[in-house]
Protein backbone atom coordinates (compact mmCIF):
# COMPACT_ATOMS: atom_id res chain seq x y z
CA UNK A 1 0.00 0.00 0.00
CA UNK A 2 1.31 3.38 -0.99
CA UNK A 3 -1.16 5.44 1.00
CA UNK A 4 -0.81 5.73 4.76
CA UNK A 5 -3.50 6.57 7.22
CA UNK A 6 -3.46 8.75 10.29
CA UNK A 7 -4.98 8.07 13.68
CA UNK A 8 -6.18 11.63 14.09
CA UNK A 9 -9.93 11.82 14.71
CA UNK A 10 -10.04 14.99 12.62
CA UNK A 11 -9.50 13.01 9.43
CA UNK A 12 -11.58 9.92 9.98
CA UNK A 13 -13.18 10.33 6.55
CA UNK A 14 -9.74 10.09 4.99
CA UNK A 15 -8.96 6.98 7.03
CA UNK A 16 -12.20 5.36 5.90
CA UNK A 17 -10.99 5.71 2.33
CA UNK A 18 -7.56 4.36 3.26
CA UNK A 19 -9.16 1.30 4.82
CA UNK A 20 -11.56 0.70 1.93
CA UNK A 21 -8.73 0.98 -0.58
CA UNK A 22 -6.64 -1.44 1.46
CA UNK A 23 -9.46 -3.98 1.40
CA UNK A 24 -9.95 -3.51 -2.35
CA UNK A 25 -6.26 -4.07 -3.05
CA UNK A 26 -5.91 -7.00 -0.68
CA UNK A 27 -9.03 -8.67 -2.04
CA UNK A 28 -9.76 -10.56 1.18
CA UNK A 29 -8.12 -9.65 4.47
CA UNK A 30 -8.47 -9.76 8.21
CA UNK A 31 -8.62 -6.62 10.33
CA UNK A 32 -5.00 -7.17 11.39
CA UNK A 33 -3.84 -7.39 7.77
CA UNK A 34 -5.84 -4.31 6.87
CA UNK A 35 -4.28 -2.40 9.76
CA UNK A 36 -0.76 -3.31 8.63
CA UNK A 37 -1.51 -2.36 5.03
CA UNK A 38 -3.13 0.97 5.96
CA UNK A 39 -0.56 1.82 8.65
CA UNK A 40 -3.32 2.33 11.21
CA UNK A 41 -3.76 0.93 14.68
CA UNK A 42 -5.81 -2.28 15.00
CA UNK A 43 -8.29 -0.45 17.21
CA UNK A 44 -8.88 2.29 14.63
CA UNK A 45 -9.26 -0.23 11.80
CA UNK A 46 -11.64 -2.43 13.80
CA UNK A 47 -14.07 0.46 14.24
CA UNK A 48 -13.83 1.58 10.61
CA UNK A 49 -14.24 -1.92 9.19
CA UNK A 50 -17.28 -2.52 11.37
CA UNK A 51 -18.80 0.76 10.18
CA UNK A 52 -18.02 -0.03 6.52
CA UNK A 53 -19.57 -3.45 6.99
CA UNK A 54 -22.70 -1.97 8.52
CA UNK A 55 -22.96 0.55 5.66
CA UNK A 56 -22.65 -2.23 3.09
CA UNK A 57 -19.28 -1.32 1.58
CA UNK A 58 -17.63 -4.56 2.73
CA UNK A 59 -18.90 -8.04 3.48
CA UNK A 60 -17.54 -10.95 5.45
CA UNK A 61 -15.79 -13.52 3.29
CA UNK A 62 -15.55 -16.38 5.73
CA UNK A 63 -12.85 -17.21 8.26
CA UNK A 64 -9.22 -18.23 8.05
CA UNK A 65 -8.42 -21.30 10.13
CA UNK A 66 -5.16 -23.02 10.93
CA UNK A 67 -3.40 -20.21 12.78
CA UNK A 68 -2.74 -19.71 16.47
CA UNK A 69 -5.74 -18.32 18.36
CA UNK A 70 -9.26 -17.73 17.14
CA UNK A 71 -10.01 -17.95 13.38
CA UNK A 72 -9.68 -14.59 11.64
CA UNK A 73 -12.76 -13.08 10.02
CA UNK A 74 -11.98 -12.04 6.45
CA UNK A 75 -13.49 -9.00 4.76
CA UNK A 76 -13.84 -8.14 1.07
CA UNK A 77 -15.49 -5.34 -0.92
CA UNK A 78 -19.21 -5.63 -1.46
CA UNK A 79 -19.17 -5.71 -5.26
CA UNK A 80 -22.79 -4.59 -5.54
CA UNK A 81 -22.40 -1.54 -3.28
CA UNK A 82 -21.35 0.70 -6.18
CA UNK A 83 -21.00 0.61 -9.95
CA UNK A 84 -19.28 2.82 -12.50
CA UNK A 85 -19.46 3.28 -16.27
CA UNK A 86 -16.34 3.92 -18.37
CA UNK A 87 -16.13 5.28 -21.92
CA UNK A 88 -12.91 5.32 -23.91
CA UNK A 89 -12.99 7.36 -27.10
CA UNK A 90 -10.11 6.21 -29.26
CA UNK A 91 -9.00 7.19 -32.74
CA UNK A 92 -10.25 3.88 -34.15
CA UNK A 93 -12.88 2.63 -31.68
CA UNK A 94 -15.24 3.51 -28.83
CA UNK A 95 -15.10 1.12 -25.88
CA UNK A 96 -17.70 1.24 -23.11
CA UNK A 97 -18.09 -0.92 -20.02
CA UNK A 98 -19.54 -1.09 -16.53
CA UNK A 99 -17.67 -2.37 -13.47
CA UNK A 100 -18.63 -3.14 -9.89
CA UNK A 101 -16.83 -2.03 -6.74
CA UNK A 102 -14.51 -5.05 -6.90
CA UNK A 103 -13.34 -3.91 -10.36
CA UNK A 104 -15.00 -6.78 -12.24
CA UNK A 105 -16.20 -5.88 -15.74
CA UNK A 106 -19.90 -6.80 -15.93
CA UNK A 107 -20.62 -5.87 -19.53
CA UNK A 108 -18.83 -4.17 -22.41
CA UNK A 109 -19.67 -2.67 -25.80
CA UNK A 110 -17.25 -1.86 -28.62
CA UNK A 111 -17.79 0.20 -31.77
CA UNK A 112 -15.19 0.46 -34.51
CA UNK A 113 -14.93 3.29 -37.02
CA UNK A 114 -12.55 4.67 -39.60
CA UNK A 115 -12.55 8.11 -37.98
CA UNK A 116 -14.61 9.31 -34.99
CA UNK A 117 -16.97 12.20 -35.65
CA UNK A 118 -18.20 14.15 -32.60
CA UNK A 119 -21.86 13.62 -33.47
CA UNK A 120 -21.53 9.87 -33.94
CA UNK A 121 -19.43 9.43 -30.78
CA UNK A 122 -21.86 11.50 -28.69
CA UNK A 123 -24.87 9.52 -29.91
CA UNK A 124 -23.14 6.18 -29.35
CA UNK A 125 -21.99 7.26 -25.89
CA UNK A 126 -25.52 8.17 -24.77
CA UNK A 127 -26.94 4.93 -26.18
CA UNK A 128 -24.24 2.85 -24.51
CA UNK A 129 -24.70 4.54 -21.13
CA UNK A 130 -28.41 3.72 -21.31
CA UNK A 131 -27.66 0.14 -22.36
CA UNK A 132 -25.10 -0.40 -19.60
CA UNK A 133 -27.43 1.11 -17.02
CA UNK A 134 -30.21 -1.24 -18.15
CA UNK A 135 -27.80 -4.18 -17.74
CA UNK A 136 -28.17 -3.77 -13.97
CA UNK A 137 -31.30 -4.82 -12.08
CA UNK A 138 -33.54 -1.81 -11.43
CA UNK A 139 -32.80 -1.89 -7.69
CA UNK A 140 -29.07 -1.45 -8.30
CA UNK A 141 -29.09 1.30 -10.92
CA UNK A 142 -29.13 4.09 -8.33
CA UNK A 143 -25.74 2.78 -7.14
CA UNK A 144 -23.97 3.96 -10.31
CA UNK A 145 -21.65 6.62 -8.91
CA UNK A 146 -20.67 8.25 -12.18
CA UNK A 147 -19.37 7.99 -15.74
CA UNK A 148 -15.69 8.21 -16.52
CA UNK A 149 -14.48 9.36 -19.94
CA UNK A 150 -10.99 8.81 -21.29
CA UNK A 151 -9.75 10.07 -24.63
CA UNK A 152 -6.68 11.73 -26.14
CA UNK A 153 -6.53 15.41 -25.30
CA UNK A 154 -5.71 16.16 -28.92
CA UNK A 155 -7.99 13.67 -30.67
CA UNK A 156 -7.96 15.50 -33.99
CA UNK A 157 -4.25 16.30 -34.04
CA UNK A 158 -1.32 14.64 -35.83
CA UNK A 159 -3.21 14.80 -39.11
CA UNK A 160 -0.07 14.23 -41.22
CA UNK A 161 0.72 11.04 -39.34
CA UNK A 162 -2.79 9.64 -39.02
CA UNK A 163 -4.47 11.01 -42.11
CA UNK A 164 -7.22 12.56 -39.98
CA UNK A 165 -9.65 14.50 -42.25
CA UNK A 166 -9.47 18.25 -41.75
CA UNK A 167 -13.21 18.62 -41.16
CA UNK A 168 -13.30 15.99 -38.40
CA UNK A 169 -10.20 17.39 -36.73
CA UNK A 170 -11.74 20.88 -36.77
CA UNK A 171 -15.02 19.53 -35.38
CA UNK A 172 -13.26 17.97 -32.37
CA UNK A 173 -11.53 21.25 -31.61
CA UNK A 174 -14.98 22.81 -31.19
CA UNK A 175 -16.70 19.93 -29.38
CA UNK A 176 -16.43 19.12 -25.66
CA UNK A 177 -17.68 15.57 -25.03
CA UNK A 178 -17.62 15.73 -21.19
CA UNK A 179 -19.71 18.93 -21.25
CA UNK A 180 -22.14 17.28 -23.65
CA UNK A 181 -22.54 14.26 -21.36
CA UNK A 182 -23.04 16.51 -18.33
CA UNK A 183 -25.94 18.20 -20.12
CA UNK A 184 -27.52 15.00 -21.42
CA UNK A 185 -27.14 12.55 -18.52
CA UNK A 186 -27.95 12.58 -14.81
CA UNK A 187 -24.53 11.29 -13.77
CA UNK A 188 -21.40 13.00 -12.55
CA UNK A 189 -18.82 12.96 -15.35
CA UNK A 190 -15.12 12.42 -14.69
CA UNK A 191 -12.63 13.09 -17.48
CA UNK A 192 -8.98 12.23 -18.02
CA UNK A 193 -6.65 11.70 -20.95
CA UNK A 194 -6.45 8.09 -22.04
CA UNK A 195 -2.85 7.51 -20.93
CA UNK A 196 -3.41 8.75 -17.38
CA UNK A 197 -6.73 6.89 -17.18
CA UNK A 198 -5.06 3.64 -18.19
CA UNK A 199 -2.32 4.30 -15.64
CA UNK A 200 -5.06 4.74 -13.01
CA UNK A 201 -6.43 1.32 -13.92
CA UNK A 202 -2.95 -0.16 -13.47
CA UNK A 203 -2.60 1.59 -10.12
CA UNK A 204 -5.92 0.43 -8.74
CA UNK A 205 -6.29 -3.09 -10.08
CA UNK A 206 -3.47 -3.96 -12.44
CA UNK A 207 0.14 -4.86 -11.88
CA UNK A 208 0.85 -1.31 -10.80
CA UNK A 209 -0.88 -2.05 -7.49
CA UNK A 210 2.42 -3.58 -6.33
CA UNK A 211 4.38 -0.32 -6.77
CA UNK A 212 3.99 3.23 -5.52
CA UNK A 213 6.14 4.85 -8.21
CA UNK A 214 5.98 3.82 -11.84
CA UNK A 215 5.83 5.07 -15.41
CA UNK A 216 3.10 3.55 -17.53
CA UNK A 217 3.55 3.29 -21.30
CA UNK A 218 0.57 2.44 -23.51
CA UNK A 219 1.23 1.30 -27.08
CA UNK A 220 -1.89 2.43 -28.91
CA UNK A 221 -2.59 4.10 -32.26
CA UNK A 222 -0.40 6.86 -30.85
CA UNK A 223 1.76 6.02 -27.83
CA UNK A 224 0.64 7.50 -24.52
CA UNK A 225 1.52 7.14 -20.90
CA UNK A 226 1.02 8.09 -17.30
CA UNK A 227 3.06 8.81 -14.19
CA UNK A 228 2.41 7.50 -10.67
CA UNK A 229 4.41 8.92 -7.76
CA UNK A 230 3.76 8.05 -4.15
CA UNK A 231 0.67 6.08 -5.15
CA UNK A 232 -0.93 9.10 -6.85
CA UNK A 233 -1.55 9.82 -10.51
CA UNK A 234 0.46 12.89 -11.48
CA UNK A 235 -1.01 14.70 -14.47
CA UNK A 236 0.91 17.99 -14.32
CA UNK A 237 -0.35 21.58 -14.70
CA UNK A 238 -1.54 20.95 -18.27
CA UNK A 239 -2.81 17.42 -17.67
CA UNK A 240 -0.20 16.04 -20.04
CA UNK A 241 2.44 14.51 -17.74
CA UNK A 242 4.17 11.42 -19.16
CA UNK A 243 2.34 11.64 -22.50
CA UNK A 244 5.60 10.46 -24.10
CA UNK A 245 4.44 10.84 -27.72
CA UNK A 246 6.65 13.88 -28.29
CA UNK A 247 9.69 12.48 -26.44
CA UNK A 248 12.78 13.02 -28.66
CA UNK A 249 14.61 9.86 -29.76
CA UNK A 250 17.04 8.87 -32.49
CA UNK A 251 15.95 8.40 -36.09
CA UNK A 252 14.06 5.30 -37.11
CA UNK A 253 15.76 2.59 -39.16
CA UNK A 254 12.53 1.48 -40.83
CA UNK A 255 12.35 1.95 -44.59
CA UNK A 256 8.69 3.00 -44.29
CA UNK A 257 9.42 5.95 -41.98
CA UNK A 258 10.33 9.28 -43.53
CA UNK A 259 13.42 11.03 -42.11
CA UNK A 260 12.58 13.67 -39.47
CA UNK A 261 12.85 17.37 -40.21
CA UNK A 262 15.29 17.94 -37.36
CA UNK A 263 18.00 16.11 -35.49
CA UNK A 264 15.59 13.99 -33.44
CA UNK A 265 12.55 11.90 -34.17
CA UNK A 266 9.40 11.88 -32.04
CA UNK A 267 8.76 8.71 -30.05
CA UNK A 268 5.28 8.42 -31.56
CA UNK A 269 6.83 7.93 -35.00
CA UNK A 270 8.75 4.90 -33.78
CA UNK A 271 6.63 3.37 -31.00
CA UNK A 272 3.02 3.79 -32.11
CA UNK A 273 0.79 1.17 -33.66
CA UNK A 274 -0.05 3.35 -36.65
CA UNK A 275 3.66 3.15 -37.59
CA UNK A 276 3.54 -0.65 -37.35
CA UNK A 277 0.46 -0.94 -39.56
CA UNK A 278 1.95 1.49 -42.07
CA UNK A 279 5.19 -0.52 -42.15
CA UNK A 280 3.31 -3.76 -42.77
CA UNK A 281 1.24 -2.21 -45.55
CA UNK A 282 4.38 -0.80 -47.17
CA UNK A 283 5.56 -4.42 -47.54
CA UNK A 284 2.33 -5.69 -49.05
CA UNK A 285 0.60 -6.92 -45.88
CA UNK A 286 -3.14 -6.24 -45.92
CA UNK A 287 -4.01 -5.14 -42.40
CA UNK A 288 -6.30 -2.49 -40.92
CA UNK A 289 -6.32 -2.99 -37.15
CA UNK A 290 -3.98 -4.11 -34.38
CA UNK A 291 -6.27 -7.01 -33.48
CA UNK A 292 -5.36 -8.64 -36.80
CA UNK A 293 -1.74 -9.02 -35.66
CA UNK A 294 -2.67 -12.14 -33.70
CA UNK A 295 -3.26 -14.02 -36.99
CA UNK A 296 -0.46 -12.47 -39.01
CA UNK A 297 0.88 -14.81 -41.69
CA UNK A 298 4.43 -16.15 -41.51
CA UNK A 299 5.54 -14.04 -44.47
CA UNK A 300 4.68 -10.86 -42.53
CA UNK A 301 6.49 -11.83 -39.32
CA UNK A 302 9.90 -10.38 -40.37
CA UNK A 303 8.32 -6.95 -40.87
CA UNK A 304 6.59 -7.16 -37.49
CA UNK A 305 9.97 -8.02 -35.95
CA UNK A 306 11.59 -5.03 -37.70
CA UNK A 307 9.08 -2.69 -36.11
CA UNK A 308 9.37 -4.37 -32.72
CA UNK A 309 13.14 -3.87 -32.68
CA UNK A 310 12.85 -0.25 -33.86
CA UNK A 311 10.07 0.44 -31.36
CA UNK A 312 11.90 -1.24 -28.46
CA UNK A 313 15.12 0.67 -29.09
CA UNK A 314 13.20 3.97 -29.09
CA UNK A 315 11.33 3.02 -25.92
CA UNK A 316 14.62 2.14 -24.24
CA UNK A 317 15.99 5.59 -25.11
CA UNK A 318 12.85 7.24 -23.71
CA UNK A 319 12.93 5.11 -20.55
CA UNK A 320 16.57 5.94 -19.85
CA UNK A 321 15.90 9.63 -20.46
CA UNK A 322 12.74 9.78 -18.36
CA UNK A 323 14.08 7.77 -15.41
CA UNK A 324 17.21 9.90 -15.34
CA UNK A 325 14.87 12.72 -14.30
CA UNK A 326 12.12 10.90 -12.39
CA UNK A 327 13.14 8.04 -10.10
CA UNK A 328 10.59 5.21 -10.30
CA UNK A 329 10.49 1.57 -9.29
CA UNK A 330 9.00 0.18 -12.47
CA UNK A 331 8.08 0.72 -16.10
CA UNK A 332 4.81 -0.97 -17.05
CA UNK A 333 4.25 -1.44 -20.78
CA UNK A 334 0.76 -2.25 -22.03
CA UNK A 335 -1.22 -1.58 -25.17
CA UNK A 336 -3.59 -2.70 -27.88
CA UNK A 337 -1.17 -5.24 -29.33
CA UNK A 338 -2.17 -8.91 -28.91
CA UNK A 339 -0.45 -10.59 -25.92
CA UNK A 340 2.19 -12.41 -27.98
CA UNK A 341 3.54 -9.41 -29.94
CA UNK A 342 3.32 -7.24 -26.82
CA UNK A 343 5.33 -9.72 -24.74
CA UNK A 344 8.00 -9.95 -27.45
CA UNK A 345 8.23 -6.15 -27.62
CA UNK A 346 8.58 -5.83 -23.83
CA UNK A 347 11.35 -8.44 -23.86
CA UNK A 348 13.21 -6.45 -26.52
CA UNK A 349 12.81 -3.26 -24.47
CA UNK A 350 14.42 -5.01 -21.49
CA UNK A 351 17.37 -6.05 -23.68
CA UNK A 352 17.84 -2.60 -25.19
CA UNK A 353 17.71 -0.87 -21.80
CA UNK A 354 20.39 -3.23 -20.51
CA UNK A 355 22.54 -2.60 -23.59
CA UNK A 356 22.10 1.19 -23.72
CA UNK A 357 22.16 2.02 -20.00
CA UNK A 358 24.99 4.43 -19.13
CA UNK A 359 27.26 4.02 -16.14
CA UNK A 360 25.52 4.92 -12.88
CA UNK A 361 22.04 4.34 -14.31
CA UNK A 362 19.69 2.54 -11.93
CA UNK A 363 17.42 0.51 -14.17
CA UNK A 364 13.78 0.17 -13.08
CA UNK A 365 11.92 -3.11 -13.34
CA UNK A 366 10.35 -3.37 -16.80
CA UNK A 367 7.22 -5.48 -16.99
CA UNK A 368 4.21 -6.11 -19.19
CA UNK A 369 0.82 -4.75 -18.21
CA UNK A 370 -2.12 -7.08 -17.88
CA UNK A 371 -5.13 -5.01 -18.94
CA UNK A 372 -4.33 -4.81 -22.65
CA UNK A 373 -6.82 -3.13 -24.99
CA UNK A 374 -9.28 -2.67 -22.10
CA UNK A 375 -6.92 -0.51 -20.04
CA UNK A 376 -8.18 2.93 -21.10
CA UNK A 377 -11.86 1.97 -20.76
CA UNK A 378 -11.29 0.28 -17.40
CA UNK A 379 -9.31 3.34 -16.35
CA UNK A 380 -12.23 5.56 -17.32
CA UNK A 381 -14.58 3.44 -15.20
CA UNK A 382 -12.15 3.59 -12.29
CA UNK A 383 -12.19 7.41 -12.28
CA UNK A 384 -15.55 7.77 -10.43
CA UNK A 385 -14.43 5.17 -7.86
CA UNK A 386 -11.09 6.96 -7.49
CA UNK A 387 -12.91 10.24 -6.85
CA UNK A 388 -15.53 8.80 -4.50
CA UNK A 389 -13.67 6.15 -2.55
CA UNK A 390 -9.89 6.41 -2.90
CA UNK A 391 -7.73 8.42 -0.49
CA UNK A 392 -6.64 11.73 -1.86
CA UNK A 393 -3.60 13.43 -0.36
CA UNK A 394 -5.05 16.81 -1.30
CA UNK A 395 -8.01 16.11 0.99
CA UNK A 396 -5.58 15.43 3.83
CA UNK A 397 -3.49 18.53 3.13
CA UNK A 398 -6.52 20.79 2.80
CA UNK A 399 -8.85 19.13 5.28
CA UNK A 400 -9.99 22.47 6.67
CA UNK A 401 -10.86 23.81 3.22
CA UNK A 402 -11.96 20.79 1.19
CA UNK A 403 -14.29 18.22 2.69
CA UNK A 404 -13.90 14.63 1.58
CA UNK A 405 -17.19 13.09 0.54
CA UNK A 406 -18.10 10.91 3.53
CA UNK A 407 -18.51 7.19 2.98
CA UNK A 408 -20.45 6.86 6.23
CA UNK A 409 -23.05 9.15 7.71
CA UNK A 410 -22.44 11.05 10.91
CA UNK A 411 -18.67 11.51 10.55
CA UNK A 412 -17.19 14.75 11.80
Amino acid sequence: MSRKGSNSLQIRQYNERVVLEAIRKLGQASKAEIARSANLTPQAVAGIVDALHQAGYVVQAGKRHGQIGQPSVLYMPNAERAFSIGLHVGRRSLNCLIIDLSGRVLHRITHEYVYPTPGDVAALALADIAHLQAHLPAALRERIVGVGVSMPYFLGSWQRDLGFPDAIAAAWREFNLPDYLIKHTDYEIFFENDGSAAATAQLVQGRGAAESNFIYLYLSTVIGGGLVLGGNIETGPHGNAAAFNTFPVARSRLSSVEPPNGVFELLQRRASVFVLLKHLRAHGVKIERASELASLEAAAQPYLREWQEDCAEALAQAIIGATSVVDVEAIIIDGILPPGPLAATVSLVQSFVAALAPEGFVAPTIRQGELGPSAAAVGAAVLPFYANFAPNNEVLANKFRVAARPLLRGNA
